[in-house]
C-alpha cells in the first residue's frame, strides 16, 4: 500500500484581532472619502445663498423705475387710442400693445376729472372721448392686476423659477408702485378733482378701461 498523503493544514478562519484591522481600514477609507466631498460653506457664503432667490420687496424696488419711464415712453393719448382701437381694434393691438396671457396691454396717457369711486376705482371723464367709453383707474388699497409687469415685455416668464413667483413679481410691482407714486395721493378726496394718469390696462372690453397708474398727478 501507498503511503497515505499528507494530511492539508486546516484553514483557519481570521483571527478576532484581524478582523478589527480590517474593519478599522474600511472606516478610514470611508472617512477619507466623506472629507474630500465635503465642501465648507462660511456663514457669509451662506447668506450670499439665501440672497440668490427671488424676493418680492427687491424686485419691486429694483425693477418699478424702469418699468415707469418705459410706460411713459410707450403711452399713446387717450384720444388717439381710442380712435385707433375703435376703427381696427387688430391693427391697434398690433401696433401699440404688449401680448400678455390676460390680453394685450396698452400703455396710456390722459388728463380728466375724478368722478365717483368705489373701493379705490374711480371714474375719469377725458374730453375727447366717446361718451360709451369708460375710463376708470386704481388707487389702492388694493391694485389688482399685472399690467405694469406685462406693459413691457421686458419682464418675461424664463427669469422666475415657477408660476407663483412670476404672480408674486407682478405684486411686488404693484406695491412699489403703491410707494412711489400713490403714497403722495389723498385718493379719499379725489372725486372732483383733475388728475393727470399714464400707465397701463388690459384690453378685455373695449368699452371700458380699467388702467394701473405709473404715474398719477392731481391738481
Amino acid at each position: 500500500m501507498s503511503a497515505p498523503a499528507a494530511a492539508r493544514p486546516a484553514r483557519r478562519g481570521l483571527g478576532a484581532g484581524a478582523k478589527r484591522g480590517i474593519l478599522a481600514g474600511v472606516i478610514v477609507v470611508l472617512l477619507v472619502f466623506v472629507v474630500l466631498g465635503t465642501r465648507v460653506v462660511s456663514n457669509d457664503a451662506a447668506d450670499a445663498g439665501a440672497d440668490e432667490g427671488f424676493n418680492a420687496e427687491t424686485f419691486g424696488a429694483e425693477r418699478f423705475p424702469g418699468i415707469q419711464e418705459a410706460i411713459a415712453e410707450k403711452a399713446v393719448d387717450a384720444d388717439e387710442l381710442a380712435q385707433a382701437i375703435a376703427a381696427d381694434a387688430e391693427a391697434a393691438v398690433e401696433e401699440y400693445a404688449v401680448p400678455s396671457s390676460g390680453g394685450p396691454v396698452f400703455s396710456v396717457t390722459f388728463t380728466g376729472t375724478v368722478g365717483e369711486g368705489q373701493s379705490g376705482i374711480y371714474d375719469v371723464a377725458v374730453d375727447g372721448l366717446p361718451d360709451d367709453l369708460l375710463v376708470r383707474v386704481q388707487t389702492g388699497p388694493a391694485i389688482n392686476g399685472t399690467e405694469l409687469r406685462d406693459a413691457t415685455g421686458d419682464i418675461v416668464f424664463g427669469e422666475f423659477t415657477n408660476q407663483i413667483e412670476f404672480q408674486n413679481a407682478a405684486a411686488a410691482l404693484n406695491d412699489e408702485m403703491k410707494v412711489q407714486v400713490l403714497d403722495s395721493v389723498d385718493a379719499a378726496s379725489l372725486e372732483g378733482s383733475t388728475v393727470t394718469v399714464t400707465g397701463a390696462f388690459t384690453l378685455i372690453n373695449e368699452a371700458a378701461w380699467l388702467v394701473t397708474p405709473a404715474h398719477l398727478e392731481a391738481g
